[in-house]
This record gives C-alpha cells, sequence and structure tokens, in this order.
C-alpha cells in the first residue's frame, strides 16, 4: 500500500510539476534520459542479437543484474524462487544444510547448519563454491546458486569447493537430506551450568529456548549459561531482538537507520520477571552472521556477556522482501544494523572479547583411544562424603550424557565453561 501511495504520489508530483514549475520539468526530463537509453539498447537486442529473446526475458534479465550490481544481498526472485523464501523461517526443506551469499562475484559459505550433509561433509565458513554438479558459479545469481543446490532427500549434488586457506578446489559429492528448521539445542555442562546452542533465527527460537531454561531452572538452580551462536547464519530481526531481550532488562538493543536520516528504527529491551540474570558467556566465530551479530554485539554493549571465539561474519545489512504485481519479488538491502553503541555491523563484524580459535582434537589411535581416568573410574573408589554423586553423571548417558565428550572435543566450549564459572569472581575484582 505505502508503495502505491508513494508511485501515485510521484505521478501527481510529475503531472504538477511540468506546468507549474519548470526547473522541476527539467529535472524529471533528465531523470528519464537513462531510460531512453536503456530503451534504445532493448530495442538494439531485441531487433539484432544472433538468438530471438522475448521482451519479458531481457527485462527480467535486466532486472536482476540491475539488483546483482548492488550489493551480495539484493536480488531478484521469480514467483517459484519468492515462494521459496517463504521456508526459510519455518517448515523443512530438500537440501544439503548451508547459508551462502555473494561476495565479489564469488559463492561463499556463510554457515554451514549443524547436523546436515553439508555439516557433516566438512563444509565450513568461508569455504567457496567454484561448481555446482560441473556448471561454474562465477555467473549464477544468489537465487540461482540455491535453487540448483537444493533438491529432493536422497538425491546428490557435487560442488567444487575451494576451503579457505588452500590452493587447490576439490569435489564434495554431498547426498541431500530432509532439512529440519530446529534452532535450539541444550546439554547440561556441570550442575548448574546450561549449555544452549542456537543453530539459526526461525520463528519459534525465543520460545524454544526459554522453555529450556525454565524447565531447567524448575528443577535446578541455575548459575551461569554458555550461549553458542557459533555458524549460525541469522535469520529473523525479531527473533534476535527477543533473544537478545532475555538476557537484557532495559535499554537498546539494536537499531536499524536506512539512507534518510528520518529512517531510523530502535529495538528497545523490555524488563520482564522472567529475564535471566545468571553470568552468561556467548561463542562465536565466522559463521556466526546477521541476527546472531545483533544478539553478539548487543549483549557486549551492555557487559551482559562475555564473547569469547572469533571475529563474526559481518553481515550487517537490511534486506526488504518486496513483492511484484506478477507473483515474482525482490529482495532489497534497505537499511544496515547498528549496535547499541552505534556500532556497525557491516563489514566489520564483531570481535570476541577473547580471542580464541577453534582447536580440532588430535585424532584418536584406534589401537589406544584417548581416555580420561578419574578416581571415580577406579575399582572400588571411595564415595564422596558429603553423599554428593550428581557429577558421576558426567561420563555416562543421561542429564549430562554428552557433556563430556563435547567438552573434550571443543576449546573454546571448555574455556567459556570456565569462564561462566569465574565471572562472578571477576566482577568483584573489577
Amino acid at each position: 500500500m505505502r508503495t502505491a501511495l508513494w508511485i501515485a504520489s510521484f505521478a501527481l508530483l510529475i503531472t504538477v510539476g511540468l506546468s507549474q514549475t519548470p526547473s522541476l520539468a527539467d529535472s524529471t526530463v533528465s531523470r528519464f534520459e537513462p531510460l531512453k537509453r536503456f530503451s534504445r539498447v532493448l530495442d538494439i537486442v531485441e531487433s539484432h542479437y544472433v538468438q530471438n529473446i522475448t521482451r519479458k526475458e531481457l527485462i527480467t534479465d535486466a532486472i536482476k543484474g540491475m539488483l546483482q550490481q548492488l550489493d551480495p544481498h539484493s536480488t531478484y526472485m521469480t514467483d517459484d524462487e519468492f515462494k521459496d523464501m517463504q521456508i526459510n523461517t519455518s517448515g523443512e526443506f530438500g537440501g544439503i544444510g548451508i547459508e551462502i551469499s555473494m561476495e565479489n562475484g564469488r559463492l561463499i559459505v556463510v554457515s554451514p547448519i549443524e547436523d546436515t550433509p553439508a555439516y557433516k561433509a566438512g563444509l565450513k565458513a568461508g569455504d567457496l563454491i567454484l561448481e555446482v554438479d560441473g556448471e561454474t558459479t562465477q555467473d549464477m545469481t544468489l537465487m540461482q546458486a540455491v535453487k540448483r543446490i537444493r533438491g529432493p532427500k536422497g538425491s546428490k549434488v557435487t560442488l567444487t569447493i575451494l576451503h579457505e586457506g588452500e590452493q587447490q578446489p576439490a569435489e564434495v559429492a554431498i547426498t541431500r537430506g530432509t532439512i529440519p528448521i530446529v534452532s535450539v539445542k541444550s546439554q547440561v555442562l556441570e550442575d548448574g551450568y546450561l549449555y544452549i546452542r542456537l543453530t539459526r533465527f526461525n520463528e519459534n527460537t525465543t520460545h524454544d529456548m526459554r522453555e529450556k531454561l525454565q524447565d531447567y531452572a524448575k528443577k535446578h538452580q541455575l548459575k551461569g549459561v554458555v550461549l553458542d551462536l557459533r555458524n549460525n547464519p541469522g535469520g529473523l530481526l525479531e527473533q534476535a531482538v527477543s533473544v537478545a531481550d532475555t538476557f537484557i532488562s532495559d535499554g537498546l538493543i539494536v537499531y536499524i537507520q536506512g539512507r534518510d536520516a528520518d529512517q531510523r528504527k530502535d529495538y528497545p529491551a523490555k524488563n520482564d520477571d522472567a529475564d535471566v540474570k545468571t553470568p552468561l558467556v556467548v561463542l562465536i566465530n565466522p559463521g556466526s552472521a546477521s541476527a546472531s551479530e545483533i544478539v553478539a554485539g548487543a549483549l557486549q554493549d551492555h557487559n551482559r556477556a562475555l564473547l569469547i571465539g572469533e571475529r563474526t561474519f559481518g553481515k550487517g545489512s537490511v534486506q526488504t522482501l518486496i513483492p511484484l504485481a506478477d507473483g515474482s519479488g525482490i529482495k532489497l538491502t534497505t537499511a544496515l544494523y547498528y549496535t547499541p553503541n552505534g556500532r556497525s555491523i557491516q563489514a566489520e563484524g564483531i570481535e570476541p572479547d577473547v580471542k580464541v580459535p577453534f582447536m580440532a582434537p588430535e585424532p584418536m589411535d584406534n589401537k589406544n583411544p584417548r581416555r580420561f581416568i578419574r578416581e571415580r573410574n577406579l575399582t572400588r573408589h571411595l564415595k564422596n562424603a558429603n553423599g554428593d554423586h550428581e557429577n558421576d553423571a558426567e561420563d555416562e548417558e543421561g542429564e549430562n550424557g554428552g557433556a563430556a565428550s563435547m567438552l573434550e572435543k571443543d576449546n573454546q566450549l571448555r574455556l567459556g565453561l570456565e569462564l561462566v564459572k569465574e565471572l562472578p569472581r571477576m566482577k568483584k575484582i573489577q
């Protein structure tokens, strides 16, 4: 409706201007000079190009090219592609489970979604996708690449990947699966310390996260939270705001700024009795993008959390989906994100408070697998005199069943747990 009103107002302005204001008429004429040039080129191509191409195809390709030249995220979508966009925040789809973007005309992996075929195949943030099933991605639009990579469960797609830091590309054959939009996972790390992993920000993320926090707090004293935003490519802005609001009671969470000074919108925190006040550590890495960076930036600016890991992706722009009359649509960058302190996320990302690169665990010798032996593992060991055996569950399946394995394999998570336990003491020292 707003677009229609704007068009109507513009048409009225032209009509009035041509009849009453010569300078405005001159300005209007000059604005349409480029359209005359475009129309001339369109006629030449339509009449003389070696192959027959319809005017509709030429106009569509011209629109694609115009948007593609703006930035990596603005794009044109056919009616089918526009409908496909709606499944990014709900339901499930067939594919390999990666978030991709365009960077300097190259197709780049923003983040693989955890536990998906792409994640298991070893794709990582920063990987370049050179070919899809043998077809170069050099001239593909973002939506064309998405369409080629997605497909029915059980079918295969072969990607030619150049891993970051390597010189030779590698072909990776991946069997597509059904990609569920499951955005929240949790694990008890130690008594009182809860690990929350957000894989993306969809319609139910905040609800599911708060439910897991509340369920644990009903049975145990919640002493601290490790919030994992690594390899989270983002999602819905409103969900990013409400996730951050769970840990922040007042002040600004984020604001977006359009081209004009009056195109600013603030997203403030709301004080709620259910807000989580416990110590908080947040894990980030280059796969943390967009909505993840909003949450990390807000928590950092409010001194609400300690950020650990590596600098985030730096996707700080806002895209608006605009439907067109024929069912197609465009995704247009209309604003930039800013943290509460006025920092632009775009192309800069969020720098962690404690920079710690991820270190993959050393491979185990199958004949002599690495295993930690503790007192409790010894035969006939003495029981704890206080009768407290809750930590005995660390090495067994149960509430803490996977915690020991997770901590052993993840140096960033190990540090996160140690620091979230020390935060109260560190604040007293300050």
